[in-house]
């Protein structure tokens, strides 16, 4: 028996003994007494409603407490929400790098499998065809960093390819080193859109590229970021 129970059996049995013993006798001062009863007896039952609602709330906290540790501990769970870190479950977005095969002015015909590049206000637009079967398709980047060129101020998105990749990458731009414009160039394909054509006038051993954008200022700090970002979730 809890200390609760125990006051209120204890207030019960002398709120039940005074009402006897008022009904025996008159008077004010048996009036009083069974007021004094009746008020211990409410103080006494509110008491234990208290306590039982603080036990609940104990039980409830300890369930929550072992819930989480259960969930901690990587067992089936309900809906857990866990705080965000960046790249949890983020799946990086892939590059392709293909050998320019040729570069035209106007757009692509639909269908024609080219990459268009849009117009702006002092250039046309162009229309770029690659050999995908030469080229690195859908690989992903070691690492990636937006950064501001001091040189003309515009932004770019550094990106380092892998030990495997860049020896493969060095042999392909190898190859475009001494062939003429168009065919000098690597197409860089992001999310089915050409996002640049440098040419090479050498091979790249050092296994990094940079993506500006066909035209200058085409990135800007955020699409930069966004861009980097995409490429290395981790980051």
């Amino acid at each position: 028996m809890n200390d609760s129970t125990g006051d209120l059996l204890h207030e019960t049995l002398l709120h039940d003994t005074l009402h006897t013993h008022v009904r025996e006798r008159d008077g004010d001062a048996g009036a009083h007494l069974v007021g004094l009863a009746d008020g211990a007896l409410r103080v006494a039952r509110r008491r234990q409603r208290l306590t039982r609602a603080g036990a609940g709330v104990a039980l409830a906290a300890a369930v929550a407490t072992a819930w989480v540790a259960v969930a901690d501990d990587g067992s089936p769970r309900a809906h857990v929400v866990q705080p965000a870190h960046r790249g949890d479950a983020a799946k990086a977005t892939t590059v392709s790098l293909e050998p320019v095969t040729s570069a035209a002015e106007g757009r692509c015909t639909q269908g024609d499998g080219g990459y268009t590049v849009n117009a702006t206000a002092t250039q046309r637009a162009m229309c770029f065809h690659t050999d995908s079967a030469k080229g690195m398709r859908d690989i992903r980047v070691a690492a990636a960093k937006a950064e501001n060129s001091t040189v003309d101020g515009g932004w770019h998105v550094e990106a380092t390819l892998s030990s495997a990749d860049r020896t493969r990458f060095a042999t392909l731009t190898g190859s475009l080193a001494s062939a003429p414009l168009p065919r000098n160039q690597f197409a860089i394909i992001i999310d089915g859109k050409l996002w640049g054509a440098p040419s090479v006038a050498r091979s790249i051993t050092v296994g990094r590229f940079e993506v500006s954008g066909y035209y200058v200022g085409d990135l800007t700090s955020a699409t930069a970021h966004n861009l980097a970002q995409r490429l290395d979730p981790g980051r």
